[in-house]
């Protein structure tokens, strides 16, 4: 396996119909309240909502040096669950100085015509090759080979994050989505809960979780620590959790699509309140308008129509408890994304992830 872990896609020439740029900890738990504030249709949402939505200005911040858009009809969205451990997230660790690291992250790929998806998730202790970044304090940190993929956000926050992503891959990413912790758990709790079926007894210190099998329906909380379960389900790996969490979206979203929010106008508001104040996202999603048009090209996607991958991985040949994309499967999901066509079944075959199956614990 090379040094050098990451893939370089292509980009076909041509302009993207689409806006130019941009849940948990997924795209689920941050797209569960945009759509139903995509829903809502009630102008005064602008009013209240608009000063709820935290932004970052990445085409600023990256500049030119980036992957070309290309007319095609899709759309890409990096979705990152952050794990700040600073303010109301203190009880989930000690703080670090108020940094953070992207414990969850997920690129989207939503097809032409919006009806399907791809979801790619890049396990966080992936080695990858990570480009030079602004730090917050305005130097730049130079990157180089074999660096965690979770650091990219601690070094250089939501834009190293995207630049990272869009090295890997040559895929511009049109949307960037964040959630913390408690923005999680928030919007869960305003869901009235998610229920789900646990195959299994999952017991998890780390975690604070304790659900015997059967089926539960799961607070903020409960749902915040099946997500962030790893020790203690598979291989305690990073891989087994990101099943658990693939088969929590799917559960979460069939129960987005089903509980009637717009008959109940309070919840509606609530949700969206709740929602607004919970995410960051890139400067052209910062506004409720924006965040509307945003929505209303997801309400076609549900469960049946999301195909979730691991990014194509092995054990690092130097760090067995590191792992690094495979070249010639991970450029495999790259072509087929950047052609707007699935995913091969060939590009996950040897891939240590989507492995073990700890994703039929949750269904």
């Amino acid at each position: 396996m090379s040094e050098d872990s990451t893939g370089s896609g292509r980009r076909a020439t041509g302009r993207r119909r689409k806006p130019r740029r941009r849940a948990l900890r997924v795209v689920a738990w941050t797209a569960a309240g945009v759509v139903v504030l995509g829903g809502a249709g009630l102008g005064y949402l602008y009013v209240k909502f608009n000063g709820n939505i935290k932004s970052v200005d990445i085409d600023a911040a990256l500049g030119k040096d980036r992957p070309q858009d290309v007319d095609n009809g899709s759309m890409d969205i990096l979705v990152l669950g952050s794990d700040s451990r600073a303010g109301a997230n203190a009880e989930y660790g000690q703080d670090d100085g108020g940094s953070a690291r992207s414990d969850t992250a997920m690129i989207v790929h939503l097809y032409e015509g919006h009806k399907a998806a791809s979801i790619v998730s890049i396990p966080r202790d992936t080695l990858v090759t990570r480009p030079p970044c602004q730090t917050a304090n305005g130097k730049t940190n130079p990157g180089g080979t074999r660096k965690m993929f979770n650091e990219s956000f601690t070094v250089g926050g939501a834009a190293c994050a995207v630049k990272t992503v869009e090295k890997m891959s040559g895929i511009r990413m049109d949307h960037y989505i964040e959630v913390d912790f408690t923005g999680f758990k928030k919007i869960i709790d305003k869901l009235g809960g998610v229920k789900v079926t646990t195959t299994k007894p999952i017991k998890d210190h780390g975690s604070h979780l304790d659900l015997p099998a059967g089926t539960h329906t799961l607070d903020g909380e409960q749902a915040l620590g099946l997500v962030r379960t790893r020790k203690s389900i598979g291989d305690g790996s990073d891989l087994g959790r990101i099943q658990v969490q693939q088969a929590f979206i799917k559960a979460l979203i069939k129960q987005v699509k089903g509980i009637g929010l717009f008959d109940d106008p309070k919840r509606l508001l609530d949700l969206a309140d709740t929602s607004t104040k919970a995410i960051t996202t890139d400067s052209k999603l910062g506004d409720v308008k924006s965040l509307m048009s945003f929505a209303a090209g997801l309400k076609g996607i549900d469960s049946s129509n999301m195909h979730m991958i691991t990014l194509p991985v092995g054990a690092d040949r130097i760090d067995p408890d590191r792992v690094a994309p495979l070249p010639k499967e991970t450029q495999l999901v790259w072509d087929a994304l950047l052609k707007d066509q699935p995913v091969p079944a060939a590009a996950t075959e040897n891939s240590a992830g989507d492995k073990g199956g700890t994703g039929s614990l949750v269904q």
